[in-house]
């Protein structure tokens, strides 16, 4: 496999090509809309000061960043500079061990607009869109930049029967593969709850 080499601070260093091209899609993704996907209206009005607190991760759809855990808890505060702290937390059962990411929340136009860009590394930033939402902010029904991200999101660890066929059913409507949903186990307490 060939190299790059490439000059930074009076410093020589070789790159490999694929971590070249890594890094300049991280670049590009950090110019990116970041509007909802398609067909994707969010919730509005939004209110930050309801959302604010702990949800609990019920359902998501498949990714490596959280492949294997149990028990994912997010805790969203607002911060003075108008920013979100995000804390996801969650059990990685492969490792038996809890895991923490904290990151940063940027509404995307109006905060009464529940459409933000989060990240957790850096500057790069990724949609995060609250397509529904209880009107006492129960439950919500969260999309990536995609439709291949998504999370069902409660103030509990269980909805009611019926909250959760809506939710699903609404899901299904935006276009998102309900059937490859993962439905989230809560059997551990978090010990930094």
């Amino acid at each position: 496999m060939g190299y790059l080499l490439c000059r930074t601070a009076h410093r020589f260093f070789v790159v490999r090509p694929w971590v070249a091209l890594m890094a300049a899609l991280c670049l590009l993704a950090g110019c990116a809309n970041f509007g909802p996907p398609p067909g994707v209206s969010v919730v509005a009005p939004f209110d930050l000061q309801r959302y604010q607190g702990r949800w609990y991760e019920l359902a998501r759809l498949d990714h490596a960043f959280e492949r294997g855990m149990t028990d994912v808890s997010a805790l969203y505060s607002p911060q003075p500079d108008g920013s979100v702290r995000v804390v996801n937390r969650g059990f990685d059962s492969t490792k038996g061990q809890w895991r923490e990411a904290v990151g940063k929340a940027l509404f995307t136009g109006s905060p009464t607009t529940g459409s933000l860009k989060v990240s957790f590394f850096g500057p790069f930033y990724g949609g995060y869109h609250v397509a529904a939402l209880s009107p006492d902010y129960r439950w919500a029904l969260v999309v990536g930049p995609t439709l291949g991200y998504c999370w069902v999101l409660a103030r509990d660890t269980q909805l009611l029967a019926s909250e959760r066929e809506a939710i699903v059913a609404h899901a299904r409507h935006l276009g998102i593969d309900t059937a490859a949903l993962i439905w989230v186990p809560h059997e551990r307490k978090d010990p930094a709850s």
